[in-house]
Order: structure tokens, then sequence, then C-alpha cells
């Protein structure tokens, strides 16, 4: 303790000096919009290479879980494709055309690493390791090889944060597959495999443990992407819609790839729902 005190005694001029540098660089940063995005573009930058290099090192220690993920996604796809010819033979289509099924136009898929990832908060958010400089936008899907992930809140030029479905923030709309029954997946917090689809409405038919997939009624996912399957039902607070209680397909606790969908008609739908908005709004005043 005397060692301290002696040290501090000696030194207390450049302990005040360096104790003033710090408070006016607080203050510069915080009080000046210029010179605090530069620090934010570049806190943003230097975490996303430390969280890069981390998520590298667990990606490798996470190989063999992994290959064995891969193998059983396979496996699903397998049965999946034999379905879908089974099902063209059936109905006198040939089979063999099935290979050149592709996504839906206009879609692009942009695949990307998570660098950072979080479950034990109320609002999560997952960094990703592609940006503005690779197409990623604002406002753009994400999904995994299982399911939805969430969608993109901001953009850098080399990495992207997206606000997952394990957000108070999100909000996704869902529908009940083979049928037109839709609501809103929403997170409450709790455990990181469970969510809800609100505002189902009372008339819907359906059955336990039957698919969630995304509805494909806003331009950010197209339909029909996993989401979880149903495990309870209940009714809504007011009595007027249902609530379900689902279980995620992604597993949120080991999320390494995904992919950001890109809507290449997303700018011109959204430029014809306000030119509607607008058109609207100009009749009422009239």
């Amino acid at each position: 303790m005397r060692n301290l005190l002696d040290f501090i005694s000696k030194h207390y001029h450049w302990l005040i000096f360096i104790a003033l540098e710090a408070v006016s660089l607080v203050l510069l940063f915080s009080y000046n919009s210029y010179q605090g995005s530069v620090w934010i573009s570049s806190a943003n930058s230097i975490a996303g290479k430390v969280y890069e290099h981390e998520s590298k090192i667990r990606s490798y220690l996470a190989l063999a879980e992994l290959n064995s993920e891969l193998t059983s996604r396979n496996q699903y796809l397998e049965y999946q494709l034999q379905a879908m010819r089974d099902e063209l033979e059936k109905q006198g289509f040939d089979s063999t055309h099935i290979a050149g099924i592709t996504d839906p136009s206009g879609y692009k898929i942009i695949h990307a690493k998570v660098v950072s990832n979080s479950i034990d908060k109320t609002d999560n958010f997952i960094t990703i390791d592609k940006g503005e400089a690779d197409g990623v936008k604002r406002d753009m899907g994400v999904v995994s090889g299982t399911g939805v992930v969430g969608i993109v809140y901001l953009a850098g030029q080399h990495y992207s944060v997206v606000i997952p479905v394990l957000s108070s923030k999100s909000s996704i709309s869902c529908k009940i597959e083979k049928k037109q029954y839709f609501g809103y997946l929403r997170w409450n917090g709790g455990a990181s495999n469970l969510a809800y689809v609100d505002e189902v409405p009372r008339h819907a038919h359906f059955k336990l443990y039957e698919r969630v997939v995304t509805s494909g009624y806003s331009s950010v996912f197209p339909q029909g992407i996993p989401v979880g399957k149903i495990l309870h039902v209940f009714n809504s607070p007011d009595g007027l819609s249902y609530r379900l209680q689902v279980q995620l397909y992604t597993d949120f606790g080991n999320l390494r790839d995904v992919c950001v969908i890109d809507n290449t008609h997303m700018h011109e739908q959204l430029e014809i729902l306000r030119a509607a908005q607008d058109s609207l709004s100009t009749k009422t005043k009239e």
C-alpha cells in the first residue's frame, strides 16, 4: 500500500494529465457529430475484426458438429426432393425436370457468417461479416439452413447488424403451411427455441405440430421459408384470436452460416405502395 502511495505521489502529474485527456476525448466524441460518427465507424470495424477472428476459432472447434448438421440437412433435402418427384409423377409430369427448379425470380442470396451473437437479452443482436460492399442493405431478410433468422437493421461497409427473431423489436408475418391463416411471429424473452404467432383468426383450422412458414405478404421474405412447428394453442388476451406457441427450427445458440435475401423488386414494391398511399391521401383531402 505504501509503495502505491509513493508511486502516486511521484507521478501524480502524469495521472492527472491522462485523466484530463480521457475526459477531453469523451467530450469531443460525445458532443461533436462528425467526430462521434468517425469513432463509431472505427469502433465497429475493430470490433467486427475481433468478432470475426473469434468466430473463426469457434467454427474450427465446432467442425465435427457442423458436418453432422450438414449431413442431416442434406438428408432432409433429399427426402423433400424425392417427395416432389413422386408428386410430379402422380400428376403426369416428367420428374427429370425437377432439377430445373430454382429460387423464385427477383430474389438473390448473399452468403454470410455470424461473427457475433447473443441469446440471453431482451433485444438480441447478430453481427455478420457482409455489408454494403457485398450488396447487403437495411431491411433485408436473413435465414439459416433450417429457418428464419431475422432482418438486417444496420449495414456498414463490411459488416451488418441483424435483429433476430429473439428480439422484442422483431415481428415477422407468418402463416400455417398449406393454409392461408396468418399472424405475426414475436418473441417475449425466455427460451431461445420458443416464440409465438399472434393474431391468428378464431375460425382457423389447424393441428398441433403443423409447420409455420413465412407468409410472403411482405417484401422481406419469400413465401414458405420454415419458421417452426406449433406446440400449444392459447387464446389471445382479448379473446378475439389465437396465440400459437411455436418451436423454432433455427438453433440460435449454434448459429454459424446464414444467407441474406436480396429482393430485387423490393424498391419497386415500396414505390408503388407509397404512390398508392399518396393517392389515397390526396383523394381524402379533396
